[in-house]
């Protein structure tokens, strides 16, 4: 026979239970609501670009009067657009390029040899990517000034690299730490040399490390200003292009651009996961 305390136990264990589900419940809804606000935080301004770049009248104000195309067309046909934004893929691929033959060795160096100094390399390796953009911008400056290099798109390269260069060393050097020592020892052991172990071993096994690297290295420095501010000469990127119109205000041929980069942008984004995706095996 159950008794009343026995009662009260039961039903208190019952209720328990609900509590806690209504209290998961109402933690996992807000932590959703959170991500949504931060998402829309995030992505509603692009959706608002997008939106204004096919908007018929000039104005970005509410309502929209009609859907065109013409922003894009007049947008093909500016010249000094079209200039910058070849400027910056200029930029972009070189600085890329560079910081790759130097950031990969520079990676492989911190993680299989000891040397003296190599506390000292890896901490001025990784400066530039705690200094502001502005500082690292006047100090490249003064450097070319003292050389005697006038500014042009190849001092805004060297600038890019500078800055990125912490940023592709610790993306390969992370991947080179998780790399089995195993895999290049048994390459060695079947009579490769350390070349062919590098290529036919080590470099398919970081490739997606480099990759990433390098998609990140070229959206940082496709819109990167400060550094760019202060080493470019005559020839203007796209960053520095739509930082001299915004002064006189937005006009739609900037959302244009801006819709066509986020495109591109999806685009590489897409074709580097399907080129690093590797089938699965029996």
């Amino acid at each position: 026979m159950v008794t009343i305390d026995q009662s009260d136990n039961i039903a208190a264990g019952t209720r328990r239970p609900l509590m806690d589900r209504i209290a998961e419940r109402s933690g996992s809804d807000f932590l959703i609501t959170l991500a949504g606000c931060v998402l829309a935080f995030l992505y509603l301004p692009i959706a608002v670009l997008i939106i204004f770049s096919f908007n018929e009248s000039r104005t970005l104000t509410l309502p929209l009067q009609g859907f065109t195309l013409d922003w894009y067309s007049k947008m093909f046909s500016n010249a000094d657009l079209l200039a910058a934004i070849g400027n910056s893929l200029y930029v972009a691929t070189f600085a890329v390029s560079l910081t790759l033959v130097i950031g990969i060795p520079a990676a492989f160096a911190l993680d299989r040899l000891s040397f003296p100094g190599k506390t000292v390399f890896r901490r001025l390796i990784l400066m530039p990517i705690a200094l502001p953009g502005v500082i690292t911008g006047i100090s490249m400056l003064n450097l070319f000034r003292v050389v005697g290099f006038n500014l042009s798109l190849e001092t805004v390269i060297l600038g890019h690299a500078t800055a990125l260069l912490a940023v592709t060393v610790t993306q390969i050097y992370a991947r080179l730490q998780r790399l089995p020592r195993s895999m290049e020892e048994a390459s060695a052991d079947l009579g490769a040399s350390p070349i062919q172990t590098f290529f036919f071993v080590t470099l398919p096994n970081i490739k997606a490390a480099i990759v990433g690297t390098a998609l990140i290295c070229f959206t940082l420095s496709f819109d990167e200003i400060p550094v760019t501010f202060f080493l470019t000469g005559r020839d203007n990127t796209l960053p520095m292009y739509i930082w001299s119109t915004l002064r006189r205000g937005i006009t739609p041929e900037i959302n244009a651009v801006g819709t066509i980069i986020i495109l591109v942008s999806v685009v590489l984004i897409v074709f580097s996961v399907w080129l690093l995706h590797e089938p699965k095996k029996d």
